[in-house]
């Protein structure tokens, strides 16, 4: 798509004229006094959080948000292939691929080492390595990933719209009350309720508020870490320039003048700037009050000098430092005390914004997180199951920050030449960009074991799944209608696990097909997860959703022969679902090469509603499959 050629209006660029674009206005109401959850923040982190929940008609959730109205503009802009594939789980993945930027190709630019004050390009290179995910890592306005998650949100079961202009006064936690144990004061600030305040008691509660957050303060948590006292500034510009790679992703390094990233936004026209500043003195701050826009151009023409960039609109600007802080807790949790608030997104991690991982690691925790907190309210799971938040998510953005910090000194750093030898080499950088790709595409996360992540003892069945990391999907063809799928996008965000079965060298459906006899155990077996953990008057699926893959050719696959635990009956009318069997055979391809499933003796995989892989096993250890389950449900089928 192209747009923005007559000017920047935010919103969907679909609709033509901009003032059709806005939406909804805010709610007025006042705030419930009591609420399941609680979400302080109205960022990536906080929106997919009610997301997740609004798909639960029995979880009372409540957002609110300190700014009046929602984002329209600037901010985050970088969304990882890990996050595009979260994106499909809501089902508006293709939307923002049709409207996003393409990161294909990244471009690293040097001083030119016969005109030292001159740039030269020194490689162009692949951004995302083949088959490291299905989805591309793209460029949009967070402001339009916003508007996706608005829509689920008022489109779910739950029906969550946010309550703007709330401002956070104080929240307590009584350990002594057992059922809405969290009480939190409001100010409103719209002009109609100013300075009115409102009070609501919560089972949870969730902090998406910012580096500055206020549940964070409000529990005694504090970001450690430090700044490298480097300013940047960035730019949201529709500008005309010669220089040649601007809609390619470009890294710049000048001999003397700085440095610059170069990040092409959505709609064909518009590029963003990550312009380096001058280093700070110590306990110096920045603000828009020094720094100019027309001094970050003039820096930006320095930089990139011969080439020369003529800014016709800015759409966004804004400064900031470098830092890298982690909080020293996730949760409220302390002396055996279960936790009943949370931190999320920058309210417990901050860092640079040239990597793209703030969005893309917020929205990552709450990915965590949200199926957690169902799962306790529905009564699918003990309270304690809460607890693996923070212990997964810390590890994690502890990470991040290590990685972040090193991605920043290098990139700010001047190039080394012969008048300074203690520099970085560009092509060191280029390097390190393609060694850390994975862990930039959100691929690289992978969970430590536990209840939820199994010891790996079977991991020899599934090499190119493994456990404790995000299911990597591939295509497979759907028996039913022949459709070529891909297997991961059949794992929704609605808080089901999934038991994946592949089958092995056995004939179809045969008396000696252990894909038959494991649908027997868990469609008729009193001990299998499947009866224990269904409520009764659920569809079969609702809890753990069974679905298996055949290494025959979807034509030699009978509708009659299918057990009819992967045909079940649902809904109110009694429907058949025939989306539950695949040929593994797809467009010349096979899921088993392309991700090391064991053709002879198949396996089991068993995917969390994160969409983690939580264990492999073969395709007859049904004990093992009903231990792990008792380790994380109840058992609510009577």
């Amino acid at each position: 798509m192209q747009f923005y050629q007559q000017g920047f209006h935010p919103g969907d660029p679909k609709i033509t004229d901009p003032a059709d674009r806005v939406i909804a206005p805010p709610l007025k109401h006042p705030l419930p006094s009591e609420v399941d959850v609680m979400i302080v923040g109205c960022g990536p982190a906080g929106l997919n959080l009610a997301a997740q929940l609004s798909k639960f008609a029995s979880i009372s959730t409540c957002i609110v948000e300190q700014k009046d109205d929602r984002l329209l503009v600037g901010q985050a802009d970088g969304i990882a292939c890990r996050t595009m594939e979260m994106f499909e789980a809501y089902d508006f993945a293709d939307q923002i691929k049709q409207e996003a930027y393409w990161v294909n190709e990244t471009a690293f630019w040097k001083p030119n080492t016969e005109q030292p004050k001159q740039i030269a390009r020194s490689s162009k290179i692949q951004d995302v390595e083949d088959d490291l995910s299905e989805m591309p890592h793209v460029i949009i306005n967070q402001a339009r990933v916003h508007d996706a998650f608005l829509d689920v949100m008022r489109h779910g079961p739950g029906k969550v719209v946010p309550h703007y202009s709330r401002q956070l006064l104080n929240l307590e936690v009584d350990s002594t009350v057992t059922d809405y144990p969290v009480t939190l004061t409001f100010e409103r600030l719209d002009s109609q309720h100013l300075g009115m305040i409102e009070t609501v008691k919560a089972k949870y509660v969730v902090g998406c508020d910012g580096a500055r957050s206020t549940v964070r303060k409000s529990i005694g948590r504090e970001l450690v870490g430090d700044s490298i006292n480097q300013g940047w500034g960035v730019m949201d510009v529709l500008a005309v320039t010669d220089f040649p790679d601007i809609r390619l992703k470009s890294a710049i390094h000048s001999s003397n003048e700085g440095n610059m990233l170069i990040i092409p936004r959505e709609g064909g026209y518009m590029v963003r700037l990550y312009i380096e500043l001058d280093k700070l003195k110590n306990n110096e701050r920045l603000s828009k009050q020094s720094i100019t826009t027309d001094y970050l151009i003039a820096a930006a023409n320095r930089i990139m000098h011969p080439y020369t960039i003529e800014v016709k609109e800015i759409a966004w600007w804004s400064v900031y430092e470098i830092g890298q802080r982690l909080t020293t807790a996730f949760d409220d949790a302390e002396d055996g005390r279960l936790p009943h608030v949370f931190l999320a997104g920058d309210a417990c991690h901050t860092h640079s914004p040239k990597a793209g991982q703030g969005l893309n690691t917020s929205v990552n925790d709450t990915w965590n997180l949200g199926w957690k907190l169902a799962h306790v309210l529905t009564g699918r799971a003990n309270a304690e199951l809460l607890q693996s938040y923070s212990f997964e998510r810390q590890t994690v953005a502890q990470q991040l920050i290590d990685f972040d910090r090193e991605f920043s000194k290098m990139f700010s750093a001047k190039p080394k030449s012969a008048t300074n030898p203690d520099g970085v080499d560009p092509t060191a950088f280029q390097q390190y960009f393609v060694q850390f790709g994975r862990f930039t595409a959100g691929t690289a996360i992978h969970y430590p074991q536990s209840d939820l992540v199994s010891s790996g003892q079977h991991q020899g069945l599934a090499t190119g799944q493994t456990i404790g990391m995000r299911f990597h999907s591939a295509k497979v063809t759907r028996h039913a209608d022949a459709k070529p799928v891909h297997l991961g996008h059949s794992m929704k965000a609605d808080g089901r696990w999934h038991i994946l079965a592949f089958a092995g060298e056995q004939n179809f459906m045969s008396d000696t097909c252990k894909v038959k006899a494991l649908c027997e155990f868990l469609q008729n077996n009193p001990s299998s997860p499947i009866q224990r953990f269904t409520p009764k008057d659920a569809d079969i699926d609702a809890i753990i959703n069974v679905q298996a893959v055949f290494q025959v050719p979807h034509r030699e696959i009978e509708v009659a022969d299918i057990h009819s635990l992967l045909q079940p009956s649902k809904g109110c009318l009694g429907l058949k679902d025939y989306e539950k069997v695949y040929s593994a055979l797809c467009e010349e391809n096979s899921f088993y090469d392309k991700r090391g499933i064991d053709k002879k003796n198949g396996c089991i995989i068993i995917v969390r509603p994160d969409q983690y892989v939580a264990d492999v096993l073969p395709l007859d250890d049904h004990d093992g499959l009903t231990s792990f389950f008792e380790k994380v449900l109840l058992n609510i089928a009577s």
